[in-house]
């Protein structure tokens, strides 16, 4: 899907300004060679050293949630805002999430600061495609992380966020038939 309209005009402003919220810069060649270091340490064993995710994560059996989800293109970790990626790396939990039994993600909040989560969500999102990146910032208040270069640049989603697009808009059309 090639994006024609000005994002930076749509999404102004850029930064978010609240001081409390969890946002971890792309941008930021320092944090990100961090978050790198960090992340084959604590993720790569699970999440794959090429955050490939393990074998089969995508399926929906009743081991699904034991398998750690790719967060590279080919997985969802776009499709959240900072602060629930942050809060999932931190508790092991979305905190949307009900409490209850142990869930296959740890927590880290013994293990890594916030500095440190942070750093390693910001290796992530950098090794991103510029749409996944432009697409996870609108999730984030005052869309927080909206590449620069978004507007100056032709960019396409990845050919998975079109498939999951006509998926949902089939699902969409069987229910208001």
């Amino acid at each position: 899907m090639l994006i024609a309209v000005p994002i930076m005009a749509i999404l102004a402003p850029r930064h978010a300004a609240a001081t409390d919220m969890h946002f971890a810069d792309a941008t930021d060649v320092a944090v990100g060679t961090l978050g790198k270091r960090i992340y084959a340490d604590y993720c790569a064993s699970c999440h794959g050293r090429d955050l490939q995710g393990q074998p089969l994560w995508q399926l929906d059996d009743k081991f699904a949630g034991r398998r750690a989800p790719a967060h590279d293109e080919t997985g969802h970790t776009w499709q959240h805002p900072d602060e629930d990626l942050f809060h999932k790396t931190k508790y092991g939990r979305f905190a949307s999430e009900p409490t209850g039994p142990t869930l296959a993600m740890p927590a880290f909040a013994a293990i890594l600061g916030d500095d440190q989560i942070l750093a390693v969500l910001a290796f992530i999102k950098a090794r991103w495609p510029l749409g996944l990146r432009v697409s996870q910032a609108m999730l984030n208040p005052g869309f927080a992380g909206i590449p620069s270069n978004a507007n100056d640049v032709e960019w396409r989603l990845p050919p998975n966020c079109n498939a999951l697009l006509r998926r949902q808009a089939l699902k969409l059309e069987d229910i208001f038939q």
